[in-house]
């Protein structure tokens, strides 16, 4: 080993001085420093060396065998395929079911739902506060109602459905468990996933409506139902991507998430939960953004993280505790509104590296969408460049293609490290709730954005059609507009649910929901009972709002 090691050395020597040398007098590199997003320098070339010390069974293993490094089941790809997502939801639930139905007819396998912000905020469409952004960026919900119409004719036993919702999430679940029931689909027969990752809200997003600590009531009684009601469904994604939409680099993005994710646990088990009793539904949910090789790593490093914090910090004996299944989409930050086709590159070389680092599930976004809400042909684009990817590039066909690189290897242990780094300063804080309240996470966000973005400003950064090979096209004129009418359409709607309801009951159902809130148990039962009599989310969210009060950040971030 030493005659080879010194054979490496003197190999290495040579090849820079005698080619390296050479090269760089006769015309330099494109750059003085090559780095990547979390300012990891890349070396030239990598070598053995730069593996000093890692250690193939407890870094890296095997598929499906801790510390999950390679993925998190043994045959991967080659036994089934990731879902493949295509976010949606416009206008009202009609206008929404239609696009469902169309994209399952052509070969989608996951329901992946989006809100408008009323949903999403906890306000009924009528509600003075909705004006002008009922269906916009999402269908509007807000009530059993809209529920209904929106999952018409979609097998519920059958399909997994994804919930993009944090803050009214206890609310929706509610409504989706009550169609179920309303058509006879045992809720053991369901499977999906709630976002309810309300602590990346105060973060990165803001569409909170209580303060953290209220929230994390909600998340911890959600937790707490579902292990015992509904057990194949996941209780919450927990979500870096909308960190790294909002300018946060990828060791940043790994970091936050993960420290949410401990704060849920440290939540749910100081609220009496075995961690082995509700682990393995947790979920998480990843950007992908342009820089290939350290998208790859970030994933790999996420899992190998993960599966050591549940081990040797909650004490996890499951091997399914310490498993992190994540979604992941492509970066909605990184589509232009010039020269919109280059978003169909960037997309499939982002939805590559997501395959490349083993998601569960992945959602392409359009290449329309830095426009307007994408049109059916544009997603139907989206789609089938994961279908092309699954079916015809042959990457599926072993695990984990890139383990045992040089490079790959070296630079995921470099993103572990940097964000073991930033968890040890969260836990000084007081951990991610404590940090949260202090600014600590948004200011470094902050300062990452205003660093990229200076980036691309004096073209360290290329952006192609933005800042370099431009030629001043028209962006194309066909998209998508939601028509004004349907929040009229929706007022009345929700109106109409009022009236015919039996008032007595949904008072009575608001009350409790109040009482438990404000006296303890479980929030889950009474806001069933409310979805059911049709109380509105708007309501519902009320009845809490009185309890636990809204959020109103800090001027000191």
């Amino acid at each position: 080993m030493a005659e080879q090691e010194r054979t490496l050395a003197e190999a290495r020597k040579n090849w820079e001085e005698k080619r390296v040398a050479p090269a760089l007098k006769r015309g330099g590199e494109r750059r003085d420093r090559f780095a990547t997003t979390s300012g990891i320098e890349i070396k030239r070339v990598y070598d053995p060396e730069d593996l000093n010390g890692f250690d193939f069974l407890s870094d890296l293993g095997f598929p499906g065998e801790y510390p999950f490094t390679r993925g998190v089941q043994p045959t991967m790809y080659r036994g089934r395929l990731w879902t493949m997502r295509q976010y949606a939801g416009f206008g009202d639930a009609e206008e929404s079911n239609r696009r469902y139905r169309y994209l399952f007819a052509n070969g989608q396998t996951g329901l992946s739902v989006a809100f408008d912000l009323p949903t999403q905020m906890g306000r009924d469409p009528d509600h003075p506060l909705a004006r002008g952004e009922v269906g916009r960026v999402g269908v509007s919900i807000a009530s059993l109602a809209d529920m209904e119409t929106l999952l018409a004719e979609l097998p519920l036993d059958k399909i997994s459905t994804s919930m993009t919702i944090n803050a009214t999430a206890s609310t929706l679940l509610a409504l989706y468990l009550a169609v179920a029931e309303k058509r006879g689909v045992p809720w053991s027969k369901i499977n999906g996933t709630i976002q309810n990752d309300v602590l990346k809200e105060y973060i990165a997003r803001g569409t909170y409506i209580y303060p953290p600590r209220g929230s994390m009531r909600i998340i911890t009684d959600i937790f707490e139902f579902a292990s015992k009601e509904v057990p194949n469904w996941n209780t919450i994604s927990i979500s870096g991507y909308h960190i790294r939409e909002a300018g946060s680099t990828a060791a940043q993005e790994l970091a936050f998430t993960l420290a949410d994710g401990i704060a849920y646990v440290e939540a749910a088990v100081k609220a009496g939960l075995k961690v082995d009793d509700f682990a393995s539904r947790l979920s998480f949910f990843f950007n992908v953004h342009n820089n290939f090789f350290e998208e790859i790593a970030k994933y790999r490093a996420a899992r190998r993280m993960w599966a050591r914090i549940m081990k040797e910090r909650f004490g996890a004996k499951d091997e399914r505790s310490m498993m992190m299944r994540f979604h992941a989409q492509t970066a909605g930050s990184t589509l232009t509104a010039q020269q919109v086709e280059n978003n169909v590159v960037r997309v499939t070389l982002q939805a590559l590296a997501a395959v490349l680092g083993g998601a569960q599930s992945l959602h392409t976004n359009s290449r329309d969408e830095a426009l307007a809400l994408p049109t059916e042909n544009s997603v139907l684009l989206a789609l089938r460049t994961q279908q092309v990817i699954a079916h015809e590039s042959e990457v599926t066909d072993t695990i984990d293609p890139l383990g045992g690189s040089y490079y790959v290897e070296t630079l995921t242990a470099e993103l572990e490290k940097k964000a073991n780094e930033y968890l040890n300063t969260i836990d000084d804080l007081g951990g991610a709730v404590a940090a949260i309240e202090r600014g600590f996470q948004q200011r470094e966000i902050h300062n990452a954005a205003f660093i990229y973005q200076r980036e691309i400003e004096t073209k360290a950064r290329i952006i192609v059609g933005v800042n370099e090979f431009t030629t001043g096209d028209a962006p194309p004129g066909e998209i998508l507009k939601v028509n004004p009418a349907i929040e009229e359409k929706q007022r009345a709607r929700i109106e109409r649910v009022r009236a015919e309801r039996s008032q007595p009951a949904a008072a009575a159902a608001l009350e409790r929901v109040e009482r438990c809130a404000r006296e303890g148990g479980n929030l889950m039962p009474p806001i069933i009972d409310a979805v059911r009599s049709y109380a509105t989310l708007g309501e519902i969210a009320d009845a809490m709002r009185r309890v636990f009060g809204e959020y109103h950040p800090s001027n000191e971030v």
